[in-house]
């Protein structure tokens, strides 16, 4: 990186690209104030912004230093720039107290794509849109021309948009290979509309920018992810098979688990949502919010627990961060005053649908310790080897917390205070490499706390902003922020307004399955209504397939996770990753590369059986006949059960590749 100065300009750049200008005519930096609205409704935010004042700051003195420069803007704020080979990192003084609205102005080329702001759900290429940036739930439908999401707007508040997600993150990489983070959990909104320049705005002054540049993807996202801290590695029985997931106490978990075993489904856990027990809602089935075991609903469970892990098999549980009120750890918390407080200094009650949850609040080292204690006694004492780390997203903006930071600051951090709750909770246990949670919600640091994430809630459907394709394009945006290891709910999860599971659709999500880290069923939030795997004979067969091949393939999976954890190299990848060169290889968020070897190409439409796929320049070969491809786009057959998957014909693991199709 390379700063200069002029008298009336400051430049950054990097190489022949210009990537910050602050001069007269191009500013470089605006402050404002502003007055913000936010109202939540169970997870979904409407957020409004009166903006009283927007103004460019000049450079009107640059000094050049040993480590780079110190920038004065007309005496509002500060910037240290420090400049170490291909590394800027622009600190900020703010020195006008009054300043709550902050943009920042990266120099853009017409061309270039950009990638990232956490885990995005509808478009992996991020140019030509504006990104808000603030934890919540997703929505259900994110499409403003749906029935479902209409539907679920005018009852429930809940639609959302193409930017909704559970991880947001102020970070984003460009195909000019660099990223860009900014240390800043306020609210944001990166714009990527203008063809001259990304317009970076953020709810309070960031504290830090760091800009960093290689000369390929595979150093960028290796220099990214040394940043942010890298994910370890999962335990090796994560390998070994489908974990299945099942509720409704000890006879059904088990013996649905049994009847699957017997179709010859290979298990590698088994994940009971509901072993703290369950309640009914207008939405489903929901859990009793209490993290201890039922043990009416699973009388002996310790003891099944001990006999299925000697089989090799293990059990996963659920939990998250709020206790129901009418249950015994929300009163022990209150009783200790580890629970958020309310304005009144009462209790803060949030609504998760037809019942009120405390919120532990992991600002007091007190109460983030009582709860990870929680976690180690009522879950990892029982021998649970896994659980869903659910929810991070639903802190109010109007709550007390102990640490006195505002809520509006604290809101964007909560994943990932969440993520490490779970984490220091298996590293102090020792379980490290054995036990494994996963999230939906993220945030900047979950790289190094969140061993596994989860794309969350999508639709019982195809549909392009909420249905199969969006895990492929969650998985994909999250590699490029450092987070590498991803999968979903086989199936997915909300069934609303008609809107029910096939088998079909369960089949298609399971094919695509293989060839992620992980492959793990849900029955979803109605599952009475909905295809369930183990009621048709026919589909546990197909299912016992494609679990069987996903296990064959542990030797090539096993080393992919090892360069996530090594060199922040993604499980699955954006095809430029190892196609630079290949300008359409840069639009294409349908398909994905499984390690360096493997192309995927999910099919994403229900009653397809030809699909048409796009192969970089190289010598392909169809996993499935075998056949040999060049690149360029093919029509290729793609019954269920085989979708269309090549492999790079010298691969070193052709070998593993061709015993697939005979499985």
């Amino acid at each position: 990186m390379q700063a200069c100065w002029n008298h009336t300009s400051w430049i950054l750049r990097h190489n022949d690209t210009i990537l910050l200008e602050s001069s007269p005519q191009r500013p470089m930096i605006y402050v404002g104030v502003g007055q913000e609205s936010v109202e939540m409704y169970r997870g979904n935010f409407k957020i409004e912004d009166y903006l009283l004042e927007r103004m460019p700051l000049r450079v009107t003195v640059a000094e050049e230093t040993d480590s780079g420069w110190t920038l004065d803007l007309e005496g509002r704020l500060r910037v240290q720039v420090m400049l170490q080979g291909e590394l800027a990192e622009l600190s900020f003084e703010q020195l006008d107290p009054a300043i709550n609205r902050f943009w920042l102005r990266v120099c853009a080329d017409a061309d270039e794509s950009c990638y990232g702001c956490g885990e995005q759900m509808s478009y992996l290429n991020l140019r030509g849109r504006h990104f808000p940036l603030w934890t919540s739930e997703p929505g259900v439908g994110r499409d403003k021309t749906t029935y479902i999401t209409w539907r679920s707007d005018v009852e429930n508040k809940a639609g959302g948009d193409y930017y909704n997600t559970n991880y947001p993150q102020p970070t984003y990489v460009s195909s000019q290979k660099y990223y860009l983070h900014a240390d800043c959990t306020a609210y944001a909104d990166f714009d990527f509309r203008n063809a001259l320049f990304h317009e970076l705005q953020f709810w309070a002054v960031p504290s830090r920018v760091r800009i960093e540049a290689a000369d390929s993807w595979e150093n960028l996202l290796y220099l990214l992810s040394e940043f942010f801290g890298r994910q370890p590695l999962l335990p090796d029985w994560i390998y070994n098979g489908v974990i299945l997931g099942v509720q409704g106490g000890t006879e059904r978990v088990f013996s649905l688990a049994e009847r699957t075993l017997q179709s010859g489904v290979p298990l590698a856990g088994i994940w009971c949502q509901d072993w703290a027990g369950k309640r009914e809602t207008s939405f489903g089935r929901r859990l009793q919010w209490d993290w201890k075991l039922n043990e009416k609903m699973y009388p002996g469970l310790p003891e099944k627990i001990r006999e299925y892990k000697e089989r090799g098999i293990r059990f996963l549980a659920y939990n998250n961060g709020y206790l129901v009120n009418d249950g015994e750890l929300y009163q022990e918390a209150k009783a200790k005053g580890y629970l958020a407080l309310a304005a009144d200094g009462s209790d803060y009650l949030v609504d998760f649908g037809e019942f009120y949850c405390g919120v532990v609040d992991l600002t007091n080292p007190e109460a983030f310790e009582w709860y990870k204690d929680c976690i180690k006694k009522q879950i990892l004492a029982l021998g649970i080897d896994g659980w869903m780390a659910d929810f991070g997203e639903y802190l109010p903006t109007d709550v007390k917390l102990f640490n006195g930071v505002s809520p509006m600051l604290e809101h964007n951090h909560w994943p990932a205070l969440w993520a490490r709750c779970n984490y220091e909770a298996v590293a102090e246990s020792g379980k490290l490499g054995e036990a494994v949670f996963f999230m939906r919600a993220g945030a900047t640091g979950s790289q190094k706390y969140c061993p596994l994430l989860w794309a969350g809630d999508q639709s019982v459907d195809f549909s392009r902003h909420d249905g199969l394709g969006t895990t492929i394009t969650a998985a994909l945006s999250a590699g490029m922020c450092g987070c590498g290891l991803s999968h979903s709910d086989i199936g997915g999860y909300t069934s609303l307004f008609g809107n029910r599971r096939t088998k079909e659709l369960f089949l298609r999500w399971a094919e695509m399955a293989v060839f992620t880290p992980v492959m793990r069923t849900h029955e979803g939030n109605r599952p009475d209504e909905n295809f369930q795997v183990y009621d048709d004979e026919d589909a546990l067969r197909q299912f016992a397939r494609l679990a069987k091949i996903h296990v064959a393939l542990k030797p090539y999976l096993t080393q992919l996770v090892e360069e996530n954890a090594a060199r922040g190299l993604p499980v699955q990848r954006p095809l430029f990753v190892h196609y630079p060169e290949d300008r359409a290889a840069y639009q294409i968020q349908t398909e994905y590369l499984f390690g360096r070897e493997l192309l995927v190409a999910p099919v994403l439409k229900k009653e397809a059986c030809k699909w048409r796929v796009y192969l970089p320049q190289d010598s392909w070969v169809h996993l499935w006949s075998n056949t040999e491809f060049g690149g360029g786009e093919h029509l290729v057959d793609a019954p269920i059960g085989c979708p269309p998957v090549f492999y790079r014909k010298e691969s070193e693991y052709k070998r593993l590749f061709r015993g697939l199709a005979e499985l």
